[in-house]
């Protein structure tokens, strides 16, 4: 008796374990965590050190150097990068894909502390932070006040809110964006201090020694003890203003006397605003190994409590959401899969005509789909937009081996035989070609689940939750499906007028098929030489197509960069900021924007309504963007949407030049590339980050005459920083918690670099002069800041190109650019998005090669047979030649996901040729000739290859016309399998049986 007998004549064990994989599966669904994508982990360390007052020239050979030659020693950095302006340092390490966070942190922090004694004595401790590597938060919470000033918000925030929102697990920190910290500032009067004799210096040592904390400690009597406090610390404004700076004939000269003092805020060089108002921000970073979703929606759970506990006036509302976008794409997924299912089941019904004949397949669908969160449970998956889109693409596999049984069954039963003799015979005959199907689809996804990089790490939970659905499929087409038949099938079943119409159309369609194939047969040669110009023109369309990583998903969420001129103030870039904003606001698909302005430069992100609420896409909105925004006099502005993976942050093009060479010769190679980029045409924005055209004044003191004074180079420096430099002196407390201290000179005696001259400095017998006496200025320019690429001066070019160009042709471009303009000595080099797509180019090719060769030896162990395999591969090309002519007409383009679709593709083509070829093969084993055999078996076998091939194009029809949140990676594997598996299924009802004619071995009857 036959395997499959044993399910047919006991359906209870057929029924029994259908009944297990429910009850597994309907469990699995439940403790399925939920995610946007496979668990990766994108992290960058990043190590910043300030160093006040210090030019991006010290800062970067006295702090940036020494620290990144430390860092670059750590293991597990794909590239280290850095950045250095007047008085800060910021090293970004980027970590490889999936490297462990946390140990990367404790080498790089051990990498330091190792040349923390190499560092500026006056320059700050470096602070090292781990983060994911996605610029832009996870949420943004928005605080204003129409009464309340920001140090007032920020401090509420940072005592109240901010502790609230770290202890939600899940949350690395909530960072305070736009922050004012209260500070004691101490607004020095050059012209009171002058006639009162007194310096910045003695303003800062008078703070330095009578703003102390003293530590008593305590009396020690036989019975009591007490503890002792020295009142030597200052606590309000009017113990500051009182404070005692210098004693001059007599007289005490208070802080008051030389200085404006108040309770301010310790930094003013930013602004911050929520839909043009200005606001206080609270961004959540989700640690690397959290899940967004959860984590997002614990704190949505937690800020109503926050909101009911705010003081009067001060309102705060969630601005931001990212994961609003993640369960918006995932419901679109579940609402494609759902369509799926239902045009499926409507295409058996127009092939089979008869519901005891469609009941069979529909209830093999959700089976074998429920049984796959099993197998998903049971590998630690999680369900996500991947291993969602897999199960819309499984209903399609998971049906056919169902459609086959039926068919096989119903033909059986036109022949005559009683329903449980046509579901034995229809079990016993598919048996072999199910299980081949089974390992080929199986072999096919197995190179991607031992691709490296990010396809791998993205698409092998794609990989094997759909070869887990097709081998759930298989169990239930070998034991459940056969049963059913032989229970559900009535004798005379196929005799309503319906199912005689479609009988009739088929006849009709089978006569011509095999009166067109007997035709082909007798000229074999002709379609044999077609198929290898097929294989010749899919070689052609391949690496004419254009390439990128991913399409650029509609994430309802654009960027903003904003740059103005190097000696812009924050002032002035506000004024761009709120031109970039009534730009925006003006767009019907306006919801909201929030900005974040600095001193020469501006980031804004604006966000759009929901997709179902506006009929414009992210990309039409953002072309509308960068052209209103590109008429803003004195800004250059660049919008532009987050990347569709992860992993990546920034523009969509980062080419980076390194070199050993000087700045200033970076900056004409630079140069030269930008002004080929903007000539070509294919952008809409593209700059450089290297821009030597700061304006910077050198006070050159005379040597000598400092000398003469009776001063050394430190006290004259020392006391222009005292003055100018903006550090904090000390701190105070207030309320238990401690604030700087910080004087400086007034911002109207520092408008312009001459002010600096009149400054009064001491000499070393106390008498005060000018530092006019022992200085003077000297202009000049200089980058507006130092980056260093892999430890090489860099200059990264980067911009938005137009939806006419590829990643690939940009990229290329660049680089053909840069080889033309620069000499020896100069690297290309990527970031961001472009460095992801260089990092997974080219592995697609072998992934594909690798799958061929699985497949092929797969299908050699199951026909026992070398030839076999090479004719039933002989399919894939023209799967892949159909895709790949609506890929070249720009329809697509080759990326992470068309490219696991064509792989896809392979397992599904070959489907067809393993039902013609079996059947061939048993044929001719009977003692049928070859040509009769395949002529034969390709007729016999027409039916179930259109159902099958019917109800994977159409149920993949939906993924081909989505829209909505995280439609285009969907639509794009879509396309690739509707195009190429309705293309390639009608050559291969040709060129497989005219490849067997001539190929294939002679099989002798074994009667």
């Amino acid at each position: 008796m036959n395997f499959t007998d044993l399910f047919i004549r006991k359906p209870v064990v057929a029924t029994v374990v259908s009944a297990l994989i429910l009850v597994l599966g309907l469990r699995s669904i439940f403790n399925l965590p939920v995610n946007q994508y496979p668990k990766t982990e994108h992290a960058v360390v990043t190590v910043s050190t300030s160093y006040y007052g210090a030019d991006s020239g010290t800062v970067g050979g006295f702090i940036t150097q020494p620290l990144e030659s430390s860092i670059a020693q750590a293991q597990g950095i794909d590239y280290l990068s850095s950045t250095s302006v007047n008085g800060n340092s910021t090293i970004v390490a980027t970590l490889r894909l999936n490297y462990s966070a946390n140990k990367a942190l404790t080498e790089i922090t051990t990498q330091v502390n190792a040349v923390k004694n190499q560092l500026p004595p006056a320059a700050q401790q470096p602070v090292i932070t781990v983060q994911m590597s996605d610029n832009t938060d996870a949420m943004y919470m928005g605080f204003y006040s129409e009464v309340l000033p920001t140090n007032n918000i920020t401090d509420y925030l940072s005592r109240v809110v901010k502790p609230r929102l770290d202890s939600i697990p899940g949350v690395q920190t909530a960072e305070i964006l736009g922050a004012r910290n209260f500070a004691l500032r101490a607004w020095l009067d050059p012209v009171r201090m002058a006639a009162h004799g007194v310096t910045a210096t003695d303003v800062s040592k008078a703070i330095q020694n009578n703003n102390v904390l003293s530590a008593l400690g305590s009396t020690k009597g036989q019975m009591v003890t007490v503890d002792l406090l020295a009142a030597t610390d200052l606590h309000t404004v009017e113990e500051f203003r009182k404070l005692a700076v210098r004693q001059s004939g007599g007289a005490i000269v208070r802080l008051e006397d030389v200085a404006t003092v108040n309770l301010g805020a310790d930094d003013y060089s930013f602004n911050v605003s929520f839909d043009g108002r200005q606001s206080v921000f609270l961004g959540i970073k989700v640690a690397p190994e959290a899940n967004i979703l959860e984590v997002a929606k614990r704190v949505r759970e937690a800020f109503p409590e926050i909101q009911s506990q705010l003081p009067a006036g001060l309102t705060g509302q969630i601005v931001y959401d990212a994961t609003h976008f993640i369960n918006t794409s995932i419901e679109e997924v579940i609402k494609t899969l759902v369509e799926a299912l239902l045009i499926v089941t409507v295409v058996i019904f127009l092939f089979l005509g008869t519901f005891r004949a469609v009941a069979v397949p529909v209830i093999a669908m959700p089976l074998s789909l429920v049984g796959t969160f099993a197998v998903m449970l049971a590998l630690g998956y999680t369900i996500n937009l991947l291993t969602l889109l897999a199960l819309v693409l499984g209903i399609g596999l998971v049906v056919d081996d169902a459609i086959i049984v039926v068919e096989n069954a119903d033909r059986h039963m036109r022949e005559g035989k009683s329903p449980l003799e046509a579901a034995i015979l229809a079990a016993r005959e598919l048996g072999g070609p199910i299980l081949a199907m089974t390992v080929v689809l199986v072999a096919v996804y197995v190179p991607i689940g031992f691709q490296g990089g990010l396809t791998g790490s993205l698409f092998t939970e794609f990989a094997f939750t759909l070869a887990g659905a097709v081998a759930v499929s298989a169990v239930v087409a070998l034991t459940l499906s056969p049963m059913m038949c032989a229970k559900f099938f009535r004798a005379g079943q196929d005799s309503n007028r319906f199912v005689r119409f479609i009988d009739g159309q088929f006849e009709w369609f089978h006569g011509h098929y095999l009166r067109l194939l007997r035709s082909v047969l007798a000229t074999s040669a002709v379609p044999a030489v077609m198929g290898v110009l097929i294989l010749l023109a899919t070689g052609f369309l391949f690496v004419t197509s254009k390439s990128e990583l991913a399409p650029q998903e509609d994430q309802g969420f654009i960027l903003a960069s904003i740059t103005g001129p190097p000696n812009s103030t924050v002032q002035q870039m506000q004024t761009y900021a709120d031109q970039v904003y009534g730009s925006a606001k003006a767009y019907p698909e306006y919801q909201a924007m929030f900005q974040f302005t600095n001193a020469g430069s501006a980031f804004a992100g604006l966000i759009l309504k929901p997709w179902d609420q506006r009929s414009r896409s992210g990309e039409t909105v953002q072309q509308a963007f960068q052209g209103d925004c590109a008429g803003i006099a004195g800004a250059q502005v660049a919008t532009f949407q987050p990347p569709s993976l992860p992993g990546a942050s920034g523009l969509p093009v980062q080419f980076v030049i390194k070199t050993t060479e000087p700045f200033e010769r970076l900056d004409e190679v630079s140069k030269a590339v930008l002004n080929k980029a903007r000539a070509s045409g294919m952008f809409y924005f593209v700059d450089t980050d290297l821009k030597i055209d700061k304006p910077q004044s050198t006070v050159v003191l005379n040597r000598d005459m400092v000398t003469s004074l009776g001063l050394t180079q430190q006290d004259v420096g020392g006391a222009l920083t005292d003055a100018l430099g903006g550090n904090y002196v000390n701190y105070f407390a207030i309320g238990g918690r401690s604030y700087r201290v910080i004087p400086q000179v007034l911002q109207v005696d520092r408008l312009n670099s001459d002010q600096v001259l009149d400054f009064h400095l001491r000499t070393g017998d106390g008498a005060l002069f000018p530092a006019s006496t022992v200085a003077t200025l000297k202009d000049s320019v200089a980058p507006q800041a130092i980056r260093r690429f892999q430890q090489l001066n860099s200059a990264t070019i980067s911009g938005v190109y137009g939806p006419n160009f590829s990643q690939e042709q940009v990229l290329d471009f660049f680089r053909k650019a840069l080889r033309d303009s620069a000499p020896s000595g100069y690297q290309a080099d990527y970031s961001g998005v472009s460095r992801q797509y260089m990092q997974e180019a080219g592995g697609f090719v072998i992934t594909l090669g690798f799958a061929v060769i699985i497949v092929f030896l797969a299908l050699a162990a199951q026909f026992n047979s070398l030839r076999d395999p090479l004719i039933i591969l002989v399919s894939v090309p023209m799967a892949l030649f159909g895709a790949l002519i609506f890929i070249n007409l720009g329809l697509a383009s080759l990326n992470i996901y068309t490219q696991v679709g064509l792989v896809t593709l392979m397992g599904l083509i070959s489907k067809h040729g393993i039902l013609i070829v079996q059947f061939a093969n048993e044929l001719q084993a009977s003692g049928r000739s070859r040509l009769e055999a395949i002529a034969e078996a390709s007729a016999i076998r027409l039916r179930p290859i259109l159902m099958t091939t019917a109800a994977m194009v159409l149920g993949v029809f939906p993924l081909v016309i989505a829209g909505g949140a995280g439609a285009a990676g969907r639509r794009a594997m879509g396309l690739v399998i509707f195009t190429g598996l309705s293309i390639g299924t009608v050559f291969t009802l040709f060129v497989v049986p005219a490849f067997y004619n001539l190929f294939a071995s002679r099989r002798r009857s074994e009667g």
